[in-house]
């Protein structure tokens, strides 16, 4: 591991970071926990938090599981809240992982910090930047020296492990072998066998910050590891080289609807031709989709779960044309039997296009073609997903969905008060009231 690697891992403190930086990480922090409210619903997240409640014993230093108020391990309250926030499919993510880095992150980043007793909310927020700067280079070495496409979690656990053994305290040559660890027992699922077949496995995520806090208690009590390639093979030294002057938390993309990305600019299509010529669904006759290969094999048309109504380029497309829009109720509920989407859903034309794959997974396009009732045929041309690096949301776009996520499930005021401490984040108020929120919100409404 290099020098480099191990100093901006240890040695960068809040007044490193740029303050576009901080708020990002509050941003992204904001995000994942509404995203984890509406996750906290699905049967996905009941299951793992009971089975992280019946078999990650607390020991001598637990952590509480996000959104639940029982306590565990601390890799127990990282696998359930990883899985919790993928369970529903709208967090963060950057197109070069080909996946996401806050959803594994965040819930080890809170688990090591309530069980080593973190007080200090900018040491949090900082650990929270720096873990988005090491899990998205570790995401993109791996897709770069991996023959096999894996999930996040594959790589996910290298973020995790480094902001553990950053909160532990560890030395350079334990942090080595934490690292190294966590490589090497990452989960490097083969992440389109869930593609084509949904189910609640998901991208890892959850396997991976489990995976991730494990090699860090491991490492401080002298568990050794193999070196992590990802971080010291020279063939991908550029990787690392610019760490804490190029910010790649930048990088991230945000997500405006609760499925794969790779769905997203077909739904982007249906919505703004739906909105452009105030269309109705029962005017629409035919629909072609043409697309990339990666979202072309979102196959699924008549989901029977929400996760495959969240693996699906149909599903949600045919939502977007009959409802306007689509949110986790719509991707979790009713919708899955409505007669309308399904006829829509069920008569789609999905194509890939060359040109499409060459551009993945740099850029992600979808060209969506409706011939109406009365004879028309509409077009959206290549259409992008919103939610790019490139074109930054507001932040009041990102608080609008925390509060239609949160609020159904946690309530008005504890969302707003959830929302407040997150946004207190690196003021020196400490982290007592955010952990208090996290930890007995779902408690509290039971």
């Amino acid at each position: 591991m290099t020098l480099a690697f191990a100093d901006f891992l240890h040695d960068t403190h809040a007044e490193d970071l740029p303050d576009e930086v901080l708020a990002l990480a509050r941003h992204a922090l904001l995000d994942l926990i509404g995203v984890a409210a509406a996750g906290s619903q699905t049967a996905l997240s009941r299951i793992i938090r009971d089975h992280a409640a019946e078999h990650f014993a607390p020991g001598r230093k637990p952590a509480i599981m996000l959104l639940d108020g029982r306590q565990v391990s601390p890799a127990g309250a990282a696998l359930a809240g990883g899985m919790t926030i993928d369970a529903m499919d709208a967090h963060d993510g950057h197109k070069l992982t080909k996946g996401h880095v806050g959803c594994g992150l965040f819930p080890a980043l809170l688990a090591v910090a309530q069980a080593e007793a973190v007080t200090d909310d900018r040491a949090f927020l900082t650990a929270l930047a720096l873990g988005y700067e090491i899990g998205t280079r570790a995401g993109i070495a791996l897709h770069r020296s991996a023959c096999d496409y894996h999930s996040s979690g594959a790589w996910v656990a290298i973020a995790c492990a480094a902001v553990g053994a950053r909160l532990l305290g560890l030395d350079s040559r334990r942090t080595r072998e934490a690292i190294g660890i966590a490589e090497y027992h990452g989960p490097r699922s083969q992440m389109m066998r869930c593609i084509d077949h949904p189910t609640m496995v998901k991208d890892g995520s959850g396997w991976g910050a489990m995976a991730g806090v494990s090699a860090a208690y491991l490492a401080a009590e002298g568990f050794t590891g193999a070196p992590a390639l990802t971080v010291e093979t020279d063939d991908l030294s550029d990787l690392w080289s610019d760490l804490g002057s190029n910010w790649r938390i930048r990088e991230q993309y945000f997500k405006h609807w609760p499925i794969c990305r790779w769905a997203q600019p077909a739904v982007q299509a249906a919505l703004m031709l739906r909105d452009t010529y105030t269309l109705d669904s029962e005017q629409i006759r035919r629909i072609e989709i043409t697309t990339f290969h990666q979202s072309l094999r979102l196959a699924c048309r008549n989901p029977a779960t929400t996760e495959q109504a969240q693996y699906s380029t149909a599903f949600p497309t045919a939502v977007a044309l009959v409802h306007g829009r689509i949110g986790p109720g719509d991707v979790g509920g009713q919708d899955r039997v409505n007669p309308e989407i399904r006829r829509l859903a069920s008569n789609m034309v999905i194509r890939e296009s060359p040109k499409f794959n060459a551009a993945f997974p740099a850029r992600r396009f979808a060209d969506l073609r409706l011939e109406l009732a009365d004879g028309r045929v509409i077009q959206s041309g290549p259409t992008e997903a919103p939610g790019d690096p490139d074109a930054p949301v507001t932040h009041m776009t990102v608080r609008d969905k925390f509060r239609r996520y949160a609020t159904p499930v946690l309530g008005a005021a504890t969302s707003a008060e959830l929302e407040d401490a997150v946004l207190q984040l690196g003021s020196g108020a400490g982290t007592g009231r955010f952990f208090r929120l996290l930890g007995g919100a779902a408690a509290s409404r039971e």
